[in-house]
């Protein structure tokens, strides 16, 4: 695999592009579907083009719950087949990043009589399901055992016991990026702040390309492409319209709300699953980054945007919840950051009911002139979203066949040998890259100093998102290479300075800029506080 250092560099990958080259695969859109597309394109060996409007993952594929499972609520609605196929998928994303994706404990408190015999009978069926790929045995716990795994915090007035069963949790923002990085490695073109303005068609009115254009200079480019997908989430319809101005909406986008705490709030080692909330639902609470991701909801909106915001009843719902499980219930005042994501729902029907009852299963549309449109799906299933929709194109005669390799592909940053060179603390986000940046640190050693004095992420890590891993602007950086803002909006909004001044110095950009900067991202880590 090509070194990093030399090859993910925005300017290296748009010389790829300015040639005008005809690739096989063009994917529009950078998020998880998108990056899964590219990767199973890149496995068989087909030459990629890949452009993003803004950056990896800016959107719903770094506001997700931080969880790679099967889901355990969908076991309650039988839905058996998209359990096993996403319970395969955790098994193959943990094997082949395992520098992002690890195992993780969760504990289901049981307060009453029959909770845990009916919901350890269920975790032992996800366990069966998981087959070969699976993470560890369920198991009944003691009230004892559950206080322990859970901490102090947890509410004991009728707690009977627990069951513990094993999922996996993930980094969303660097797992893309990681994906970005592969795919590129394995020569694809991968562009971010490349907004695609138009699609090009033959006269025969079969789509053959896009023109792009680099947001950073104004100028378009235009790409050929046998296969064009649009893989760009809550956004795929306007992607559609492009094609078919009268297109009818494909996607009904379902917002899902978290709150972040501090760590105090779950102490002990385990994630908490309530099994069972008010709106028929489940409410994770999950340590992550040195603190605690609690949510989500799930709220139907009438149109998508870049930037959803928390309504205050969600807020409201989710404190309301935990409440009931926790002694200390945190407050408004504990939230240190509050954030949104929209899913992406396939709305292949007129049906009625509440946006939790749609499947989270994917849906692949190609349409009359060629143009291939995934949507729906999460994070789990991304690669399998991605072989789909190249199992599809070889299947009617777009590409020649050849078979997919990205079961097996190891993701950039993964050491040959799982937690071979684990590292201690956020530094193990990194992988194999983590020598090359301590190297840097060494040659510069003020760049060794943190950023603030609450988190230890450190002013080197800053310059080596701008070198080597495509970071523009200051919310690239503390949104989705550093993950602060979905951390600490405050802490977020303390460091922005120092990241401007950095990234300035990196990029050759005038003071003007920074100034700019700060100011733009003081305002957007504004909507992270609850007010």
């Amino acid at each position: 695999m090509k070194s990093v250092t030399t090859a993910f560099q925005r300017d290296a990958q748009l010389r790829l592009v300015a040639g005008g080259s005809h690739w096989d695969v063009v994917v529009i859109g950078g998020g998880a579907t998108g990056l899964g597309v590219a990767l199973d394109a890149v496995s068989r060996g087909f030459s990629v083009l890949l452009l993003e409007q803004a950056d990896f993952a800016q959107g719903t594929s770094s506001r997700s719950t931080k969880l790679v499972h099967g889901g355990v609520r969908y076991l309650a609605q039988g839905n058996l087949g998209l359990v096993r196929e996403a319970l395969r998928e955790r098994g193959l994303l943990l094997r082949n990043a395992p520098h992002v994706a690890h195992s993780q404990t969760f504990v289901i408190p049981a307060y009453g009589r029959f909770a845990r015999p009916y919901y350890a009978l269920g975790l032992k069926l996800y366990d069966w399901l998981a087959g070969r790929l699976g993470l560890g045995s369920s198991r009944m716990l003691s009230a004892a055992q559950t206080r322990a795994y859970l901490g102090t915090n947890l509410r004991t007035a009728g707690l009977r016991g627990g069951v513990l069963y094993h999922d996996g949790q993930f980094d969303d923002a660097r797992l893309a990026l990681n994906l970005a990085q592969t795919c590129a490695a394995h020569g694809a073109a991968v562009l971010n702040y490349a907004a695609v303005r138009s699609l090009l068609k033959a006269a025969n009115g079969q789509v053959q390309g896009v023109e792009f254009e680099d947001r950073e200079t104004g100028q378009r480019h235009r790409a050929l492409g046998s296969v064009v997908v649009n893989a760009t989430g809550v956004f795929v319809d306007e992607v559609l319209r492009l094609d078919e101005p009268r297109q009818a909406p494909l996607v009904r986008p379902s917002q899902g709300v978290h709150l972040v705490l501090p760590r105090r709030f779950l102490p002990g080692s385990a994630a908490l699953l309530i099994p069972r909330t008010s709106d028929g639902r489940v409410l994770f609470a999950v340590p992550w980054h040195g603190h605690v991701v609690l949510g989500t909801t799930d709220t139907p909106l009438p149109q998508a945007s870049p930037e959803p915001r928390a309504l205050p009843e969600e807020v409201d719902f989710i404190l309301t919840t935990a409440a009931r499980y926790l002694q200390a219930a945190p407050t408004r005042a504990d939230v240190l950051s509050v954030f949104a994501g929209l899913r992406p729902l396939a709305a292949t029907s007129s049906g009625a009911g509440a946006t939790k009852n749609i499947s989270r299963r994917h849906y692949l549309r190609v349409s009359a002139s060629g143009l291939y449109t995934i949507t729906g799906g999460k994070w789990t299933t991304f690669r399998q979203m991605g072989e789909v929709v190249l199992g599809r194109a070889t299947a009617l005669g777009k590409l020649p066949h050849r078979p997919s390799g990205s079961a097996t592909l190891p993701i950039h940053g993964a050491p040959p040998v799982p937690h071979q060179s684990e590292a201690p603390g956020h530094l193990g986000v990194y992988g194999t890259d983590l020598p090359a940046l301590q190297q840097l640190l060494a040659d510069n050693p003020s760049w060794a100093d943190p950023l603030d004095a609450a988190f230890a992420y450190l002013q080197g890590e800053v310059v080596w998102a701008a070198r080597h891993e495509m970071a523009r602007t200051v919310e690239d950086v503390l949104a989705r290479r550093l993950r602060v803002l979905f951390l600490d909006a405050r802490a977020a909004q303390r460091m922005a300075p120092r990241v401007a001044a950095l990234l300035a110095q990196e990029l050759g950009r005038p003071e003007a800029w920074q100034r700019e900067q700060v100011a733009s991202f003081t305002e957007l880590a504004q909507g992270y506080l609850l007010p």
